[in-house]
């Protein structure tokens, strides 16, 4: 698995700014334990250059698990679980030091990205609340939207930001601000429509809008998306652009409406990237070329 992410990673050229510090399953404890504090070390040397860092810990159940190994050999005190008491403070000594210099330190960072297994979905057990407990927020994958195509499989209930929307660009906030509850509503309805075959016109109506916003949030394997094209896709959806079309078609219609403004228009994505704002002028110019958008194609067929 190592191997294969590595030769990915070399394949699109992000080996040149990457690290991969290892300790695989047929490691000793002690080198399982060690491997993550040795790659933050690394990454503390990039930040203190001034440089951005990104470190991935995969995962910390099985961390936890090594460190319980160690301790229980050590003789020490096994409390929930077997782990030993001081499992939180092993983890939050190791992400608290993700952090963002002061300009006066010479301004480098470091961003944690710690992956938890959950067995059975149970994302109240032991180690996953422990982490939960000391990062900024969690994204919950489910292996049942997995299984059904969406991709990534992100739990929009059970995932949650600390930072909320004070971490997003001013263009995604103003497209996305409604999409979360957007959701919720569908998959409370979509829960309510198995055990019943007639439903009111509102309810069709919530539940092609979710299919439509699902349809949107899947995304391709090493394909990510542009700050633009997230911020049209999302436009088209929270204005209703899509509703009138099936799932299948209001995809491609997204695909279609951007590449024709990247043709005819591209002053309007280009700002959306510089300024990553949307401002009132550029959502009527918008909604403009989405009309002539409209004329162009029903005049074609």
């Amino acid at each position: 698995t190592v191997a294969q992410l590595a030769k990915k990673l070399e394949d699109f050229g992000a080996m040149d700014y990457t690290i991969i510090v290892s300790a695989t399953a047929d490691e000793s404890a002690p080198l399982q334990f060690i491997a993550p504090f040795a790659g933050v070390a690394i990454a503390e040397e990039f930040m203190e250059q001034g440089k951005h860092v990104l470190i991935v810990y995969d995962d910390l159940t099985k961390h936890a698990q090594a460190y319980r190994a160690m301790s229980l050999l050590l003789r020490r005190p096994p409390g929930r679980e077997a782990y030993p008491g001081d499992v939180f403070y092993l983890h939050s000594r190791l992400l608290e030091r993700a952090c963002k210099l002061s300009d006066n330190l010479g301004g480098g960072s470091i961003t944690a990205l710690p992956i938890v297994e959950t067995l059975a979905g149970d994302i109240s057990a032991y180690i996953p609340t422990n982490v939960i407990s000391i990062t900024d927020g969690q994204i919950f994958l489910q292996s049942d939207l997995f299984n059904a195509g969406q991709r990534p499989a992100i739990d929009s209930g059970l995932s949650v930001s600390r930072v909320g929307s004070a971490a997003q660009f001013r263009a995604m906030k103003k497209v996305s601000s409604s999409l979360k509850m957007s959701l919720a509503n569908y998959q409370e309805l979509q829960a309510f429509s198995q055990f019943g075959s007639d439903l009111d016109d509102n309810t069709k109506r919530i539940l092609h809008h979710g299919d439509i916003l699902m349809q949107i949030l899947k995304q391709g394997q090493y394909k990510p998306m542009t700050l633009d094209e997230q911020v049209i896709a999302l436009f088209l959806a929270k204005y209703d652009y899509l509703d009138p079309y099936n799932v299948q078609d209001a995809a491609k219609f997204i695909t279609n409406f951007y590449n024709y403004l990247r043709q005819l228009h591209p002053e309007v994505l280009d700002k959306i990237n510089e300024t990553h704002d949307l401002k009132k002028a550029d959502r009527d110019l918008i909604r403009n070329y989405i009309k002539d958008y409209k004329e162009e194609r029903e005049i074609d067929n």
